[in-house]
């Protein structure tokens, strides 16, 4: 087999054939998907059948793992909701721990709800992420597309005037601000301390390609320099163009497909699905090149 690559939308987003994800990539396997990466944003890989321990092994060849990721009390899951995964794979599925569909009036499934936001991946840390890699084991029967927007391709459409505003802007994000507008308020005294703002850039340069992208995410909730309400404007009026059907791909999912997307340029978000069908996704996280305050406009 010779891996290829084919771009399957107008801007971004390259459906990966002719490798073998479950099993230790060539040199020549593992720098073309890079280069992919690098262009596309976003790679789709169908039929890898891979565990948890051939999806750890797949991303380490690509990175570092983001520090503390695949915390199995992550998305305030209790006791009987926690299932035992492999090392540094997050459960980002519907079900508890005995393989049931979470109760829509659960904690863990009113939190995960805001991932219908559209946001990018640990940019409430001071250093977001880079790649997320999700596999998905067990697909409803309809919905749950994962939606992905092109940053870059959102950049460069600004108008001049535009352009000029944000470019030296700082934003602050936190998951209280993706949480709460979804609705989700109930956050302790400790979990809020824990939920801390970060500063990023509104404009940042990706490490590799130096590329310029807007970093806009449900997480973000203030701008500074700027009153909180002419800010949350200002981030909904760039959402909004940042989301238009020319910057949007949405993937269907199949059984075993392997998705990975740059968090770096791009936004995504889940879609609605039947509760009460199994979602068995799982995912690992590479950490970022560094905080993006420190980054050159």
């Amino acid at each position: 087999m010779t891996l290829s690559i084919q771009q399957i939308h107008p801007v971004f987003v390259g459906d990966v054939s002719g490798v073998d994800c479950t099993r230790p990539l060539t040199d020549a396997e593992i720098a073309a998907i890079k280069a992919g990466m690098d262009e596309y944003g976003v790679l789709v890989f169908h039929d890898q059948r891979l565990t948890d321990e051939q999806q750890l092994r797949f991303t380490l060849q690509f990175g570092a793992m983001e520090p503390g990721f695949g915390n199995i009390r992550a998305h305030f899951r209790a006791d009987l909701e926690v299932r035992t995964l492999g090392a540094g794979i997050a459960d980002f599925s519907n079900l508890d721990g005995a393989g049931k569909p979470l109760p829509p009036d659960s904690r863990a499934y009113m939190f995960k709800l805001a991932d219908r936001l559209w946001h990018s991946d640990s940019s409430f840390k001071a250093i977001p992420a880079a790649w997320s890699i999700l596999s998905g084991r067990a697909i409803p029967s309809w919905g749950g597309n994962t939606e992905f927007a092109d940053m870059r391709a959102a950049y460069d459409a600004l108008d001049e005037r535009m352009t000029r505003l944000v470019e030296d802007l700082v934003c602050h994000h936190s998951q209280i601000y993706s949480r709460e507008k979804s609705g989700f308020t109930e956050l302790s005294e400790a979990e809020r301390d824990a939920f801390k703002p970060v500063r990023q850039r509104l404009v940042r340069r990706h490490p590799v390609t130096g590329r310029k992208s807007l970093f806009l995410s449900s997480h973000a909730g203030t701008v500074e320099g700027l009153s909180v309400p002419e800010g949350r404007m200002l981030l909904l009026d760039l959402t909004e163009f940042a989301t238009r059907e020319r910057f949007v791909y949405s993937h269907v999912w199949q059984v075993n497909d392997l998705v990975i997307w740059d968090n770096q340029v791009t936004m995504h978000r889940g879609r609605p699905f039947d509760a009460s069908e199994p979602r068995d996704i799982r995912q690992t996280r590479l950490g970022g090149a560094g905080v993006t305050i420190e980054q050159a406009a």
